[in-house]
């Protein structure tokens, strides 16, 4: 029988491109759902699936979303451009995410939910040009172009670790590389780079510009296995110890256009790199060895095939 079985879990933000997905697995596996909307509906019906309207920046909201909760997976939160730092209002996706995690936290405790997790992010670690361990969260200063975002999941991290030590709630942290897949952000103004460039690819731009450098290098996930590990991750680990959870395998800018534009039928496109256009950290990998012995997770969707998935989901749901 799956942990889940009969367990009433709140799954915050779960009309969104992450929560969705932590919806779909949780209902597969037993467990009876509730999910807020704020402005968007549940992407599906289900009888174990309870849509509740609620603002959870407004801590009463919150509270009568977790009330009769076992698990909580907080999934909402203001997402930005890419850049993080090129936004029109760099300040929103700071101060919404933090209000939004604490006002959930503080309600999960007066409620006695039973366990959360949460998502710190790796924009928290250092530069390096290996994978990063957990251990390198706190070795010196986050990336320049991270350096509000980075620390605001920092801060979250020490916030969550308040609340695992003074009430009786598990937490479980999660450190999540770059995620994407089918329902992603395909917005012009919010997406990140593999939907931007999947949208351009599909409409067939040419010559197709890229900014920054070819061998920019990422460790790209796909959803699916992201909610997987989280999965796990509440089930076997839900101790405020922070676990990083990536496909464990790094690739470059220009291998990434290359499966897009083969994705998408636009191999013939002429592409440039414009190194002029600001960009972010050149280099993120993290390292997954924990992920692997503690929660004996492996990513099971390649690189290519994800992507030719998330095109295929593009172009049948623009």
């Amino acid at each position: 029988m799956s942990f889940y079985e009969g367990q009433k879990v709140l799954v915050t933000g779960g009309t969104g491109f992450v929560g969705s997905w932590f919806v779909d697995s949780l209902l597969s596996k037993g467990a009876f759902v509730r999910t807020t909307t704020h402005i968007r509906k549940p992407h599906r019906t289900h009888e174990k699936l309870d849509g509740f309207q609620a603002n959870l920046t407004i801590q009463e909201e919150a509270n009568r979303a977790c009330e009769g909760i076992d698990f909580v997976f907080h999934a909402a939160g203001a997402v930005s451009a890419a850049g993080v730092t090129n936004a029109s209002n760099p300040l929103s996706p700071i101060t919404e995410n933090l209000v939004l995690t604490s006002r959930v936290l503080q309600a999960a405790w007066s409620q006695k939910v039973k366990r959360i997790l949460l998502f710190s992010s790796s924009t928290g670690y250092p530069e390096f040009d290996h994978p990063v361990k957990e251990d390198d969260f706190w070795s010196g200063e986050t990336h320049p172009s991270y350096f509000g975002y980075g620390w605001m999941r920092r801060y979250l991290e020490r916030i969550a670790e308040f609340a695992y030590q003074r009430s009786d709630m598990e937490v479980a942290l999660c450190r999540p590389t770059a995620v994407y897949g089918e329902r992603d952000d395909f917005d012009p103004v919010t997406s990140h780079v593999i939907p931007a460039l999947i949208r351009r690819a599909v409409a067939k731009e040419n010559p197709f510009i890229v900014w920054g450098a070819q061998n920019i290098t990422r460790d790209f996930l796909h959803i699916q296995d992201l909610v997987e590990a989280c999965l796990l991750l509440l089930e076997k680990s839900p101790t405020c110890d922070p676990v990083n959870i990536g496909y464990g395998k790094t690739t470059t800018i220009a291998q990434i256009v290359g499966y897009i534009l083969q994705g998408s039928g636009h191999e013939s496109a002429k592409v440039e790199f414009d190194e002029s256009k600001p960009t972010t950290i050149p280099f993120r990998s993290v390292n997954v060895d924990k992920a692997k012995s503690l929660l004996n997770f492996e990513p099971s969707i390649s690189l290519k095939d994800g992507l030719k998935r998330t095109i295929d989901w593009y172009c049948d749901n623009r």
